[in-house]
């Protein structure tokens, strides 16, 4: 039985179209994706992320666990709110999930993970937080709302007292804090500003619905995954299971940025050791389309007409008018200018490699 989050009534309610996601309902969309999509670009939109697994790390050396199980560095989570994004690796360097990690206090963490990996997230987590007499506590009893675009924070801004309102629009990028009943983070998963706020499953309707009203005039619209995906897509931002898996290390999926092998040892860190002496064999690299098709997740890519990679997302961009996608190559070919065929029902159609993000909003 797949599970459902608080507005799963609402969304039902809002004719969203649902679809199976990590085994939760979702709203994929409401009416339509592009217009959705568009609405995050110029003005906001809401989207319920309720189903992302939130747990709350405690203990004396909670620190020095995630030291151990972050492949990032949680050294430079010094001031209190500050986030991290990073992923937790296997001992081949493989991507178990990337997750964010806020600082709350020396003894306090808190972990942000898939929804789709929640339960080997948890089980890993687990697993490794007994050395450590960590305590492990996932927050059902919170939920997720992402409000986000250039008109996101004034308008959740507005839901709130002078001095809350005024604590809210004062987080800086990458921190989170409590403003009121709500924990507010300065995070998202489009490319655009905006806020992700931790809930109360019992206020998440109520909230849903005052941030909507609160920015109907600037076009803020209730946004679907079907939107999520294709924003994220644009700003380059890893999928798991896509741009990133158990069989995957970040060297390869263009994430050296978020491994760091000089601060002590963690796990899959002799690995990426190996292979950042050696290289990479394959590489993440941006492409846009130019034959007629769209090169969709999971096929294959050609170079001078032989086999060699496959695409990891790929789709429609409504910023762009574009076709666009992320695929592995070898990583000799994975650099920008670079001919290539996609398989679209067994015909090869060209494209053409090109630096990434496809899309960054301007600061």
């Amino acid at each position: 039985m797949r599970r459902h989050t608080p507005l799963y009534e609402l969304h039902l309610s809002q004719g969203a179209r649902i679809v199976d996601f990590g085994g939760w309902d979702m709203p994929v969309q409401y009416a339509s994706q592009i217009a959705e999509h568009h609405a995050v670009r110029r003005a906001a939109g809401v989207f319920d992320v309720s189903h992302m697994c939130i747990i709350d790390l405690t203990g004396a050396r909670t620190r020095e666990f995630l030291k151990y199980l972050f492949a990032n560095d949680v050294g430079k989570l010094t001031q209190a709110g500050k986030a991290l994004y990073g992923c937790m690796l296997n001992e081949a360097g493989g991507v178990i999930d990337d997750l964010i990690v806020y600082f709350l206090t020396e003894s306090c963490f808190r972990v942000v993970v898939n929804a789709g990996t929640r339960d080997k997230d948890l089980a890993w987590i687990r697993r490794h937080a007994q050395d450590f007499a960590v305590h492990v506590r996932e927050r059902e009893d919170l939920g997720m709302l992402a409000v986000q675009g250039p008109q996101a924070r004034n308008r959740v801004a507005a839901l709130l007292a002078a001095d809350d309102a005024q604590a809210a629009l004062a987080i800086a990028p990458f921190f989170g804090r409590e403003v009121a009943d709500w924990f507010i983070a300065r995070t998202g998963y489009t490319g655009e500003d905006g806020f992700e706020i931790y809930i109360a499953p019992d206020q998440a309707e109520r909230i849903w619905y005052e941030i909507l009203d609160a920015g109907a005039e600037f076009g803020i619209k209730p946004c679907g995954l079907g939107a999520r995906n294709t924003l994220r897509l644009e700003s380059k931002m890893a999928l798991y299971g896509h741009e990133i898996h158990a069989s995957i290390t970040p060297y390869e999926a263009d994430l050296a940025w978020i491994v760091k092998l000089d601060k002590g040892d963690f796990t899959g860190r002799a690995a990426l050791a190996r292979q950042k002496a050696q290289g990479v064999t394959r590489k993440l690299v941006g492409f846009e389309m130019t034959g007629r098709g769209i090169g969709r997740d999971g096929y294959e890519v050609y170079l001078d007409g032989a086999p060699a990679g496959w695409v990891s997302s790929g789709g429609p961009s409504p910023t762009l008018s574009k076709n666009i996608g992320l695929c592995y190559l070898p990583s000799d070919r994975a650099k920008p200018g670079q001919p290539i065929q996609i398989m679209i029902r067994n015909q090869p159609v060209e494209a053409i490699t090109v630096p990434t993000p496809f899309y960054k909003r301007a600061k």
